[in-house]
């Protein structure tokens, strides 16, 4: 099953793990949306600068430091997707409590790992 998926910190900087994982996620066949500190295209996924209201999110992936993710816990939050995966380097305490609040579920794993392993 293809599950809709929001990249958050997305690059076009090859280098980067976010860019790793859209380029993963396109091959896996899952639509991919993103935003980013600039608007790009990455392979067909336009990276958005904004808070764009995105529809059928399943997932949210993060690429932010905690710092970062404040400014976006009730974007995400409205989004209402299935989960949330806090990649290595992202893991937050406080987004964990407002998510389950919500209903959301948490995994703190790496986006890649479970791609490449048949678990995302």
């Amino acid at each position: 099953m293809n599950k809709k998926t929001l990249v958050m910190g997305a690059s076009t900087d090859p280098g980067r793990y976010a860019y790793k994982a859209i380029k993963m996620l396109q091959r896996y066949g899952h639509p991919v949306v993103a935003i980013g500190k600039k608007e790009d295209d990455l392979d067909g996924t336009k990276i958005e600068k904004d808070h764009v209201a995105f529809e059928d999110v399943d997932t949210v992936t993060l690429y932010l430091n905690p710092m970062n993710q404040k400014q976006y816990y009730d974007y995400i939050i409205a989004l209402k997707p299935e989960r949330v995966i806090f990649n290595p380097g992202t893991e937050n305490p406080e987004l964990y409590a407002l998510l389950r609040e919500n209903g959301i579920d948490i995994e703190v794993a790496c986006t890649l790992v479970m791609l490449s392993t048949n678990q995302y």
